[in-house]
């Protein structure tokens, strides 16, 4: 606490979501997959033997305050950098910090690092032997899939913590409980906030508490009183403060009609899909996940039967980025019709899933076959290998059979073509090559 601020102002500046922040697992809100009684990142903070890891979600879903809750829980010393601002030099003393810790007082370093997909090899190489040491622990939060945008050396060290978009139902809790909060909420204010402006800011906010923070904030302390002095935060002021029309229908039917749409997608009826499609979105529904929605079922339901539809999809979505509604609304609805018209074959999600559950079932597949493996280094041995690799633009039609899955899985067939649209095209060339079809 600052000595010299004796009415607490800098704290009762600070935004209504970070004088929310939670401070122990109990009050903690959201992500009970991973935080549940006895779940093991729960444990680990709770035992302070938190290993290195990566909290991984979008924005507003507690990743930052879980990383507080662990400063606050852990007998450690606590550094915290943020990756756009820090650089190797502010890395390599977070280190000698860290090593001074260890050797003078015994006690461990936890190096909290915000926004850590901006880290550059440079600097993670500079962070690196500290992680594999164990003398820090590293805890990064990102936004950014850490699998695609860390270098892999880092997330091979650590543990990646996916977090979910929190609940309508959540938000919610959330709300009414900064409404109550004398001390560090609202409830100074008094103010009487309508249900329907309460569930209109909880379902808005998409997920992100702290968008629903800011939007509860920004009402009550912009709604004048009324004759008897009390504020009263309605609908049409919630909408203000978030920026978005209310859903004219509630929570249940906008998921309702949302599912609609997809299993209208599915079903070939593009009178209904482009219906529910309006439907959502003249309601407040963003268009963009409608279009989303769109991408995604054209390979789930669609897939190689036509696969233009995808790029179709794909198009869509883009033009609608660039151009906004009501303009980028056209090719979407064109989109959905050709979704719609298109043939069906749902053999590209079978086919993952199938892949998938071998992937993570099988615990010994034998390695890959060792003229596939990268010999670019190796020696006369490797050279052997090499020449067992038959190079298919060598043979006829650019195709020569030859084992490609591991020894366990050698016989595996994960895709099996329908008798739909392309899909028998599809279906004729693997005959062709002797494939299963």
């Amino acid at each position: 606490m600052d000595l010299f601020d004796f009415n607490g102002n800098a704290e009762a500046a600070k935004p209504l979501a970070e004088r929310m922040r939670a401070n122990n697992l109990n009050d903690f809100i959201g992500q009970s997959h991973i935080v549940s009684p006895g779940s093991l990142l729960r444990r680990a903070i709770s035992s302070d033997r938190l290993g290195s890891c990566i909290f991984w979600g979008p924005p507003g879903t507690g990743k930052t305050t879980l990383a507080n809750i662990i400063a606050q829980t852990t007998h450690g010393e606590f550094i915290k950098l943020n990756a756009v601002q820090a650089g190797v030099a502010d890395v390599k003393k977070a280190v000698q910090q860290a090593q001074d810790n260890l050797k003078l007082y015994g006690k461990r370093t936890y190096l909290m690092l915000d926004e850590c997909h901006r880290f550059n090899k440079t600097q993670s190489d500079s962070l690196l032997p500290a992680i594999e040491q164990g003398t820090i622990i590293f805890i990064g939060s990102t936004t950014e899939n850490p699998y695609a945008s860390m270098t892999p050396a880092i997330v091979s060290r650590c543990r990646v913590f996916e977090f979910k978009r929190l609940s309508a139902g959540d938000i919610l809790a959330a709300l009414r409980r900064a409404l109550g909060d004398r001390r560090k909420g609202l409830g100074g204010y008094a103010a009487q906030v309508d249900e329907d402006a309460l569930n209109h800011i909880a379902v808005t906010a998409g997920g992100d508490l702290r968008t629903a923070y800011n939007a509860l904030e920004l009402a009550v302390l912009t709604t004048p009183p009324g004759e008897d002095g009390a504020i009263r935060v309605r609908l049409s002021d919630a909408e203000q403060s978030i920026q978005k029309k209310s859903l004219s229908y509630n929570e249940d039917d906008y998921y309702n009609y949302l599912s609609a749409f997809c299993k209208s997608l599915r079903g070939s009826d593009s009178d209904a899909a482009l219906y529910y499609a309006m439907r959502l979105i003249s309601g407040g529904c963003d268009p963009m996940l409608v279009a989303r929605r769109l991408a995604v079922h054209s390979a789930e339901d669609v897939g190689m039967a036509d696969p233009r539809a995808l790029q179709m999809a794909a198009s869509a979505m883009y033009v609608l980025e660039k151009t906004g509604a009501p303009e980028g609304l056209i090719p979407l609805s064109q989109a959905i019709i050709y979704v719609c018209e298109a043939p069906k074959s749902n053999s590209v999600i079978t086919a993952m899933s199938a892949a998938k559950r071998d992937a993570e079932g099988v615990r010994d597949d034998g390695g890959v076959p060792t003229y596939l493996c990268d010999h670019s280094f190796d020696g006369a041995e490797g050279k052997r290998q090499v020449a067992k690799y038959k190079y298919p633009h060598d043979y006829p039609a650019g195709y020569v059979e030859q084992q490609y899955l591991p020894d366990a899985l050698k016989d595996a067939v994960y895709y099996v073509p329908k008798d739909a649209g392309y899909e028998r095209t599809v279906k004729d060339i693997r005959r062709s090559k002797g494939k299963k079809v």
